[in-house]
């Protein structure tokens, strides 16, 4: 923890807010000096941290792969360019298997899906109080490191991933095709008139089931990402309840951290994997 003496809650509660950029109360924009401010500077706030670590660790994504996509060799692969051939034929195994359609964007969609995601993650397994110390020193007052645990992240790729859906549901199917998915089924007659009733009741049903996508992909990531932090850092309050409870805690962050690997590489895998159905779902008639 820091040096200034917080109680549990406040502890908690810092952790848990984000450099917020935004209006404050008296129509000046600035940056919000706690959770109070950051609350009401409302919907047009921007959350700074959120934005630097994804764009971050996005940048360091392409820079990685492309560089090791211009060095590769022929021969036998070094260790860097094994490991990225590892990862993109997973990915391109991942989609063959779910998108049975011809569409040359759902492979690198799937493969920067997964990765980004899986780096937003990765910032979880950073000691709670490392990074949010450094920037107190520099000055900065919040500072949360995991994209994914902010609903703006995950609501934002999910939001890009429905865009697509439509997109390509309109575009293969044409606007009638579309609409008649979303009015002529599940129910359906054949007298034209009962036909008719119908298709305000499949519209709501079908509309539910299509704006379900986008939440539920993002709520999934925000939840389970969410909960992995407010555990480490629940058990970082454990160093300052003595040495029994501080070893104690040891030990559980250990053991979570071991375990928060597979959650955090299995989030980024149903992101990816639920993102090639959608599509796939998209290029074909019901």
């Amino acid at each position: 923890m820091s040096g200034e003496t917080l109680t549990s809650g406040e502890y908690i509660k810092h952790h848990l807010t984000n450099l917020t950029f935004g209006k404050h109360a008296d129509g000046g924009w600035g940056i919000a000096h706690s959770a109070a401010e950051a609350k009401e500077m409302g919907f047009w706030a921007i959350h700074l941290d959120t934005m630097f670590w994804s764009l971050l660790l996005g940048a360091l994504f392409l820079y990685f792969f492309s560089k090791t996509a211009k060095s590769a060799t022929r021969g036998i692969p070094g260790g860097v360019q094994n490991f990225v051939e590892w990862i993109v034929e997973f990915i391109d195994s991942s989609v063959r298997g779910s998108f049975s359609a011809r569409n040359t964007l759902v492979a690198p969609l799937a493969l920067t899906i997964f990765v980004w995601i899986f780096l937003q993650n990765l910032m979880d397994l950073v000691p709670v109080d490392v990074i949010p110390e450094i920037s107190k020193l520099l000055g900065i007052h919040f500072m949360k490191v995991v994209p994914s645990t902010d609903p703006n992240a995950t609501f934002g790729m999910a939001i890009g991933v429905f865009l697509l859906v439509l997109f390509y549901s309109i575009k293969i199917k044409g606007v009638g095709g579309f609409v008649g998915e979303l009015t002529l089924q599940p129910f359906s007659s054949k007298n034209p008139v009962v036909n008719l009733l119908f298709i305000p009741i499949n519209f709501i049903l079908e509309f539910v089931s299509l704006a379900a996508k986008p939440i539920s992909l993002a709520l999934r990531l925000f939840g389970n990402m969410y909960a992995g932090e407010m555990i480490f850092i629940l058990i970082a309050i454990m160093y300052n309840a003595g040495l029994i409870l501080g070893l104690f805690g040891g030990v559980l962050q250990l053991g979570w951290a071991i375990f928060h690997i597979l959650i955090i590489t299995l989030q980024a895998f149903i992101f990816m994997t639920l993102t090639i159905v959608y599509l796939d779902m998209a290029h074909h008639e019901h």
